[in-house]
């Protein structure tokens, strides 16, 4: 394109020099360009078409005139588009109703596929060839073509439509479909009947991501087709999260070295997908040196230039094609098209390859000339005809004052062709973007059907563009399963992605998620924490409702527990019943009988208080287990004190002159029992009603499990109650030291003191272990306090006078319990 940019710029200049020279007359320089097809008329169309795809490279000395350029390979497809041209002029001219009266003619140029000989056909369109010296001033003439069909390829039509576009000359590309033509303050002039790139390009990059392809290779023409169409692709390629291994630019007449550096970078390569960008000349050539290299197994992407292109097809001989993928414009019909193209009749030709003698006979010939897949482009060529001529109709047949601009007519013309596909152009001069979607499906015999297996519509909302239909897809080497082609693959719900330093986006490790986060879809780029009471499955991909931890009866430590409780309470019934039995006995009468069975009461009440610990914590469990384990265990304290204080005062009254057991006779014992007890319940009271304990829920001591618990409400209630039996526990521990060197057969107080010295221990050693055993434990440290406490008072107190009522009952003698039995040997 830059090559041929330079060619024109240089020919304008020329052209500016010598009118500058001849006194504004002016000249045309160079060879002169005539063209290969003409028929003269009323109107003319002019048609640029590449008769020839290529030409012979002259070396230019730059000491003499340039030579004329020698045009070779012919192109029969170009020929067939000049065909479809002469067809829709052929019809219009035999139409009643489309420019009755008038008709209209053409001057068709070969431009051999360069882009300056494209600009000096498209000059010769505007000005003419002649150069009598009678019109040396034909330089205010008006243009000899009204509009120029042509041509297939961008970097031609953007180079012609530079040049032509002051002049307001339209130029109607059925085969250009660059996004940058659509810039109307550069090309102004020029209109198309093919979609732009700016559509196709996206919609390629959604059908890659479609098939879950995410990393994927990419190869274009380069040039101005190619170079925008992939620049647009890669964009909206990284909106959609799709990475490009690589992106090579290519055109046909590369060095061999240049080619074999694709091929490397190809074989090196890890994606599987080969998005191709190419004109199908370009793709030709690519398709023969990887079959010298054995590169097959790829899946191919393609664009309209190649994708329905037979003859691609067949020069595919080692089927690297095979199950590509890719678009192409929707299937027209033209009726009477084909027949004209085959009905092959004497042409005006300046060219002697062109010209027919009208007796050729077409019969069972196929090669590209008979080949009629590209209809749909033939169609454009028909269309773009058609429209030049409906803007002409309207100029003719405007009554009023009118804009006879034909580009502006051309722009604003609407109408249906006879097969009912509509034409109009938007603002940048293109149609409505529509695609099929193309399908290389291999048959045995060695042939490819296209098969269509969706569309692409771009004028219907994002979410219903594409829609790909329930048919059967062969992929590359005739798999029937969709292939991979991912740089890493999809990380699972559970995981998120983790970028590759250094590489790609699409390139991700997958890590999974930290307890208590969650991801529940695939590629995540993060995880979400459970709400608190909440909490992450082993696959992180869910939020589970946390376990409910609390003591109960089911677990083993509930279970041993309660049956702790149950033998205490039974232990303790049993020893109630030995001393109801042995009540009449002097060793329980001399004991205080009446505070020993209120002493088993509590004891049988603390027993079972501690069941209230284990179940799951309520309002009014939370409320029973602390009030009713405070009051049973103060009313326990209360009677082992004032067996205590009976003993110790028993034993003062026999003193001389003593006559205290007056002030602390059975009533004076209930009454003291009584008081005492009601202060704790007092203090129980206070503690419900200002702040009772309420059951609650602990998320931190734990992250997968709630803890189910007691909270104390108030602080100072709980401790007050501790407090308060701590206190009398240790007036009951004071007072038994006080009597144990009373007479062996009082020595019921030196039981009660060990019994305190466990007591106390025992909830000295509570404090510490509630405060650090979490959760339920802290419950079982309360509960193991409460029975050990309980049994320590049951077995120091209780268990020795079992012994002897039951064991030895010589000792259970009013004369042993005066101390007048036989002394204890040393």
């Amino acid at each position: 394109m830059w090559l041929g940019q330079r060619w024109a710029l240089l020919h304008l200049l020329l052209v500016i020099s010598d009118s500058v020279a001849e006194d504004s007359e002016c000249r045309q320089t160079g060879y002169v360009e005539n063209p290969q097809l003409f028929k003269d008329g009323d109107m003319m169309l002019g048609g640029l078409f590449s008769f020839h795809s290529n030409w012979i490279e002259i070396e230019e000395n730059f000491m003499e005139k340039p030579k004329q350029l020698q045009c070779i390979s012919l192109n029969f497809r170009e020929f067939q588009l000049a065909q479809a041209m002469r067809f829709a002029i052929e019809e219009i001219n035999n139409s009643s109703d489309l420019l009755p009266g008038i008709s209209l003619g053409y001057n068709v140029y070969d431009t051999c596929g360069s882009n300056a000989r494209s600009i000096k056909a498209a000059l010769a369109l505007i000005n003419g060839n002649e150069n009598d010296p009678a019109t040396l001033k034909a330089c205010t003439k008006p243009a000899q073509v009204q509009a120029i069909m042509g041509e297939a390829s961008s970097s031609p039509s953007m180079a012609i439509s530079t040049v032509i576009g002051p002049f307001h000359i339209p130029l109607i590309s059925h085969y250009a479909t660059c996004a940058c033509l659509s810039d109307k303050s550069k090309y102004p002039s020029f209109l198309r009947t093919i979609p732009s790139d700016h559509y196709q390009s996206r919609a390629l990059a959604h059908l890659v991501k479609h098939f879950g392809w995410t990393w994927v290779g990419a190869i274009r023409s380069n040039n101005d087709y190619g170079n925008n169409g992939m620049a647009i692709f890669t964009e909206t390629a990284l909106e959609v999260g799709i990475c490009l291994e690589y992106s090579l630019p290519f055109f046909r007449t590369d060095s061999s070295e240049k080619i074999q550096k694709i091929i490397d970078i190809i074989k090196a390569s890890t994606s599987k997908v080969i998005v191709a960008f190419l004109a199908n000349m370009d793709l030709d050539v690519i398709i023969h040196k990887l079959s010298a290299n054995n590169l097959t197994g790829y899946q191919w992407v393609g664009t309209e230039a190649w994708n329905f292109d037979s003859q691609t097809a067949k020069g595919d001989a080692n089927h690297i094609l095979d199950g590509a993928i890719g678009l192409y414009i929707p299937k027209a019909h033209v009726s009477g098209l084909a027949e004209f193209m085959l009905d092959v009749k004497p042409l005006n030709s300046s060219n002697d390859g062109l010209e027919c003698t009208g007796h050729e006979d077409l019969t069972g010939v196929e090669n590209i000339f008979t080949d009629m897949s590209h209809m749909p482009i033939f169609n454009n060529v028909y269309k773009g005809v058609y429209a030049v001529a409906h803007a002409l109709h309207n100029i003719l047949e405007c009554k009023e004052t009118c804009n006879n601009s034909i580009l502006q007519q051309i722009r604003k013309v609407a109408f249906k062709t006879k097969e009912g596909d509509e034409v109009y152009f938007n603002e940048n001069g293109d149609p409505v973007a529509k695609y099929e979607i193309i399908n290389w499906q291999p048959r045995t015999n060695g042939h490819v059907d296209f098969v269509t297996v969706g569309v692409y519509d771009a004028s219907l909302p994002a979410e219903k563009q594409m829609n790909l239909q329930n048919k059967s897809l062969i992929w590359a080497q005739r798999s029937l399963q969709v292939p991979v082609s991912v740089c890493s693959e999809q990380c699972p719900p559970g995981t998120r992605k983790v970028l590759q330093k250094g590489k790609p986006v699409c390139c991700h490790d997958c890590i999974l998620c930290a307890e208590g986060e969650i991801s529940n879809i695939t590629d995540s780029i993060s995880c979400v924490g459970c709400p608190p009471e909440f909490w992450s499955n082993d696959r992180r991909d869910a939020c589970e409702t946390k376990e409910a931890e609390f003591l109960s009866y089911e677990e083993m430590m509930g279970s041993l527990l309660t049956a702790a409780s149950l033998f205490g309470t039974c232990l303790t019934a049993a020893v109630a019943f030995i001393f109801f039995r042995y009540r009449k006995t002097p060793l329980v009468r001399a004991n205080n009988s009446e505070l020993s069975f209120l002493l088993l009461f509590s004891l049988t009440l603390c027993f079972l208080c501690s069941l209230t610990f284990i179940r799951r914590p309520s309002e009014w469990s939370c409320m029973l287990r602390h009030t009713a384990f405070g009051i049973t265990f103060v009313l326990c304290i209360s009677c082992v004190l004032g067996k205590t204080m009976v003993v110790l005062m028993a034993f003062k009254a026999t003193l001389p002159g003593e006559n205290i057991m007056k002030w602390f006779g059975p009533t004076q014992q209930r009454l003291s029992v009584l008081g005492l007890t009601f202060i704790q319940v007092i203090i129980c009271i206070l503690w419900l009603v200002i702040s009772p304990p309420f059951p609650s829920t602990n998320l931190k001591e734990y992250k997968d499990k709630i803890i189910l618990e007691c909270s104390l409400g108030s602080a100072v209630g709980f401790w007050s109650v501790l407090g308060y039996i701590g206190l009398l526990a240790v007036l009951c521990f004071i007072f038994a030291f006080l009597a144990r060197k009373l007479p062996d057969n009082f020595n019921e107080a030196k039981f009660i003191t060990f019994s305190m010295l466990i007591f106390c221990a025992v909830w000295i050693t509570f404090i510490p272990a509630y405060v650090s055993s979490p959760g339920k434990f802290s419950v079982a440290v309360e509960i193991f306090a409460i029975l050990a406490s309980s049994f320590g008072l049951l077995i120091c107190i209780f268990v020795p006078k079992c012994y002897i009522m039951l064991l030895k009952p010589e000792r259970n003698t009013k004369k042993n319990m005066m101390g007048k039995g036989t002394p204890k040997s040393p």
